[in-house]
């Protein structure tokens, strides 16, 4: 109990980090959508290039972070020797590639079609070179479990990347007007540019909050150890590339399957709604910033099984949760974007399931991680992968963006089903599986309720949907009385004695 509740109140810290950053980071899409209209397709060209800087961080952390933990908690290993092990490595790694990008800077801007403006390419290089390298440094903040620091960091980025954009798209043409000689660097045409060159300085800004733990550079590279390490971690980097490439395939193919303006514009659509999705994506990335320290720091606790398979069970009760209130009050959530994107808001249901189908996969995927068998991962995010790719270049051409989510409902769910039945087999977790399935059954019933008993009156589809969530806050409740009880009863106790 003591690990859940440690498990809790790190995910909080975390998750206000990330949800809130998140949120706070919501309020630039309609920045973005309002100000670069969808027929620009400039919005296309910031969602394509994301997706590019999403799979070279994979590529150039080398499945380091997860390594460090593994590492950091065997026995004869310094955890210090180890991060500096794995920083260097990573730092040197994120270094060449970005020499290689500025020798090779025309071919890749022709090949990407970014010829007219080969500084993205260049710039975005250098941010993805600057995340990597940062990523190992707030795994050690996670391992330390400095989790305000590491919250206060991704906050300091979020707040000054919203600060920086707000002046760049509301301030500076009416400055530029006023005081052309001061203003003289903008130009209201690069408004895509812009946004990546503020990405690059607020990266950069934030490196300096890592002073301290640049610091244990000086413990330098143990050769022997890093061997091991890399050993450990390449499954690790195959499972992350074709991992992320379930999260962005569609977003970089679309461009090749749709050439032209007409792709970027429906690339653009879509990518804007799907944000409205992401609130999953902040929820598994929380839970993962908070979990995977626990449960490999209690690698050897008897009782390590039993915290998996309870961990795995809030989860998607919470996930399920989250799923019904966008759903339920998508009318709400579609003012987020422009209305000329809203056509794509019929991708949102199964972009938020395929999110919580990948964020099960994860807790799943513990067993071959401690039992150092990674290519397991590799070989079912990769036959994921193989479905969610088929899926985009059979359909794309007819369905359009559509055919993008359902990619990767099946990609997702099929890495799911397949860790869960051969994780049982290697590893066996005491997952209560008829409850979850119950939950999902529950919240799925309840989501075709909500379709199928759709009122005219807008009013009256809130009050409906807000009933049908009350009902599922009110079985999942009942269901779970012996943790809620003893929780209100502190509540009540603490209210009291005030």
């Amino acid at each position: 109990m003591g690990k859940l509740k440690s498990l809790l109140s790190d995910s909080i810290i975390y998750g206000l980090s990330s949800i809130v950053g998140r949120f706070l980071n919501y309020l630039l899409v309609p920045l973005y959508t309002y100000k670069i209209a969808a027929e620009s397709g400039g919005y296309g060209v910031v969602t394509n290039l994301y997706a590019y800087t999403a799979l070279l961080l994979v590529i150039l952390t080398f499945g380091m972070e997860t390594t460090f933990f593994r590492f950091s908690n065997k026995d004869g290993v310094n955890p210090d020797k180890a991060f500096s092990t794995s920083l260097l490595f990573v730092g040197g790694l994120s270094a060449f590639f970005v020499l290689l990008c500025s020798v090779f800077l025309s071919p890749i801007s022709q090949a990407l079609d970014y010829a007219a403006h080969p500084e993205y390419i260049e710039v975005m290089a250098i941010i993805v070179a600057l995340d990597a390298f940062q990523a190992i440094m707030f795994a050690d903040l996670r391992r330390r479990k400095r989790a305000w620091k590491f919250a206060f960091l991704k906050l300091a980025f979020i707040f000054c990347n919203i600060a920086l954009n707000l002046f760049v798209f509301l301030c500076a043409p009416s400055l530029s007007a006023s005081h052309p000689a001061i203003m003289s660097w903008y130009q209201a045409d690069y408004q895509v540019g812009y946004i990546f060159w503020i990405n690059l300085f607020c990266t950069a800004l934030i490196t300096l909050g890592f002073i301290p733990e640049l610091k244990k550079i000086r413990n330098g590279i143990d050769f022997t150890l890093l061997k091991q390490m890399a050993r450990y971690a390449f499954p690790l980097l195959l499972l992350g590339l074709v991992g992320i490439l379930n999260q962005v395939a569609d977003k970089i193919c679309y461009r090749f399957i749709v050439p032209g303006q007409e792709g970027e514009v429906q690339l653009g659509i879509y990518g804007a709604c799907v944000k409205i999705a992401m609130i999953m994506a902040v929820i598994t990335q929380a839970f993962r910033y908070a979990y995977e320290p626990l449960v490999f720091g209690g690698s050897r606790d008897k009782n390590n099984k039993e915290f998996q398979a309870l961990a795995t069970k809030y989860f998607v009760m919470f996930t399920l949760l989250a799923f019904l209130c966008v759903v339920f009050y998508i009318d709400i959530l579609k003012y987020i974007v422009r209305a000329d994107y809203w056509e794509a808001l019929r991708a949102v249901p199964i972009v938020m399931m395929a999110e919580i189908f990948m964020g099960i996969y994860f807790n799943l995927s513990f067993w071959y991680k401690l039992t150092d068998q990674t290519w397991w991962g590799a070989l079912f995010s990769g036959i994921g992968c193989v479905l969610l790719l088929a899926v985009n270049f059979i359909f794309v051409p007819e369905y359009g963006y559509m055919a993008c989510a359902w990619g990767g409902f099946v990609g997702y769910g099929t890495c799911m089903v397949l860790s869960f039945f051969v994780g049982q087999k290697k590893y066996y977790v005491p997952y209560p599986v008829w409850t979850i399935l119950g939950y999902f059954a529950l919240a799925l019933a309840l989501y075709g309720l909500s379709v199928v008993l759709r009122p005219e009156s807008q009013a009256l589809v809130f009050v409906l949907n807000t009933g049908l969530l009350l009902v599922y806050l009110g079985v999942v409740c009942y269901a779970e009385r012996t943790v809620f009880v003893p929780i209100v009863q502190k509540i009540k106790k603490k209210l009291t004695k005030r």
